[in-house]
């Protein structure tokens, strides 16, 4: 065809054209009520009593206390945990870590991130429901709510009533302690970083540094926004472990899980009512399970990523079917292969190989911790000249040993030479380097002119610490001299 022939347009059929097809614009519910940003929706909790909440309590509660009395505890005269700045060095529980140590951190990220690999293959996502500091705090801070404002329809029915002196009270007195708890879970971050008993005499004297108000004014406000507004928003969204823990699921991982072939068909009938009786499955549709989610999610839809795996379900559900005389973990911990009636398999090849890279990984960072030196030695050579000829014939090189002290004592060092041939060590052999400093010893090598030493060859320096025969260190080096 031509194209610069022009297309004549066909007329569009009319309305009573017998050959014309009806069609009808047709969008999907979910397409139509899609909003690209949908207003947080507040979820208002229930309070429950169960097996799994006092095995929270057990498992969160060590936790939190560590976190606020650490920094307080004393170890050899020291704050047991504090990671020093200024000064460069890093106390945990009577270890002294420095700057050349943080190799040591990587290791211990990487143990973290296969530790939490490990858990959640095996048990889900147990770590955040039962442990993680947003879930430990969050509940703080729930608890304090339940106890001011009410149960739960208590607190619904405060927020729909108008302003009143009564909500006023709640109110101040619910943000005033849930700010008390965000202030001192900064104060004690900040404490980590700075002498905490310092950091106190200063806030109560008003001399303290004002990057420390502003950092114990951020955690504050962050504790407090993350804890008391945000609460499931963190989880849901800004946590990104909701979004990759699938990857580490497989059908033997233990997750919360409705049992939907006893649990359907829901309905509501009396106590003593027998399921098979009514037609009906185990679940009374009482939506208490809805109702004690902190993500508002409802379990028998099947597995979301907004499950934390806190058991709040599984303790509400079986607070119920014990009311109604039915077996308990309608609503429970089990795996798919489980609910699919299959065996289910505890030890499998990726568990195992998670616990074992664990395992090894801890064990490395164990020695090397252990066998870290207390003494480091670094040795610079003289840049302005290979080698010095002296006019009676002897060779000098000249070398600045540098010899910082890793301990929290002064010690005092002596330095040594291992060498082919015979070398005579000129400076300081003996010094002191106090703790935590870095000393700089100008040292001479001299080879006299009857040693006859021609070209070069390795040489190395010994540093050892005189109070101890195990505390010594070395470093490599070269001496040069005419080759003829």
């Amino acid at each position: 065809m031509n194209v610069n022939t022009p297309v004549r347009e066909s007329s569009a059929p009319s309305d009573n054209d017998p050959n014309r097809i009806p069609v009808e614009e047709f969008v999907p519910a979910e397409v139509s009520e899609l909003d690209l940003y949908q207003k947080r929706e507040k979820i208002y909790t229930r309070k429950i009593e169960g097996y799994f909440q006092r095995l929270r309590t057990l498992t969160g509660w060590p936790l939190l206390m560590g976190y606020f009395l650490l920094p307080w505890l004393q170890w050899d005269g020291r704050q047991s945990v504090l990671f020093d700045l200024p000064a460069r060095q890093f106390n945990v529980l009577g270890l002294t870590f420095w700057p050349q140590d943080l190799t040591m951190l990587a290791w211990l990220l990487i143990i973290a991130a296969f530790a939490l690999f490990t858990v959640t293959n095996f048990a889900g996502r147990v770590w955040c429901g039962f442990s993680c500091p947003q879930t430990v705090w969050t509940s703080i801070f729930m608890w304090i709510e339940q106890k001011i404002e009410g149960s739960r329809n208590q607190r619904i029915k405060l927020d729909a009533s108008p302003w009143s002196a009564n909500k006023f009270a709640k109110k101040f007195i619910k943000h005033s302690m849930w700010l008390a708890v965000a202030f001192y879970t900064g104060f004690t971050f900040v404490g980590y970083f700075t002498p905490i008993i310092d950091l106190s005499y200063g806030f109560f004297t008003l001399d303290i540094h004002p990057w420390a108000v502003f950092w114990i004014a951020f955690f504050t406000l962050a504790t407090y926004g993350n804890a008391g507004w945000l609460r499931e928003q963190v989880c849901i969204y800004m946590c990104p472990y909701a979004r990759f823990q699938s990857a580490m699921f497989d059908p033997d991982t233990l997750i919360i899980s409705y049992d939907q072939k006893r649990g359907e068909k829901r309905g509501s009938r009396k106590r003593n009512e027998q399921s098979a009786d009514v037609g009906l499955g185990d679940c009374i549709d009482c939506q208490l399970c809805v109702q004690v989610c902190p993500t508002g999610i409802d379990i028998r839809d099947g597995l979301q990523y907004q499950c934390i795996g806190c058991a709040l379900c599984v303790d509400a559900c079986n607070s119920v079917m014990e009311k109604m005389h039915y077996p308990k973990d309608l609503i429970s911990y089990t795996t798919e292969n489980t609910l699919a009636g299959k065996p289910s398999k505890i030890l499998r090849p990726r568990l195992l190989g998670y616990i074992s890279a664990v395992v090894i990984m801890c064990g490395l960072l164990t020695y090397r911790i252990a066998d870290r030196d207390t003494i480091e030695l670094s040795v610079l050579r003289d840049r302005q000249a290979l080698y010095y000829q002296q006019e009676n014939g002897d060779i000098d090189n000249r070398y600045t040993l540098k010899v910082a002290n890793k301990t929290q004592q002064s010690h005092r060092y002596q330095l040594s030479v291992v060498a082919p041939k015979e070398l005579k060590l000129i400076g300081s052999i003996e010094f002191q380097v106090l703790s935590g400093e870095v000393v700089d010893i100008p040292i001479t090598l001299r080879a006299e002119a009857q040693q006859q030493v021609r070209g070069a060859f390795d040489i190395e320096f010994k540093a050892q610490r005189l109070d101890t025969d195990n505390d010594i260190v070395s470093h490599e080096s070269r001496f040069f001299s005419p080759s003829e």
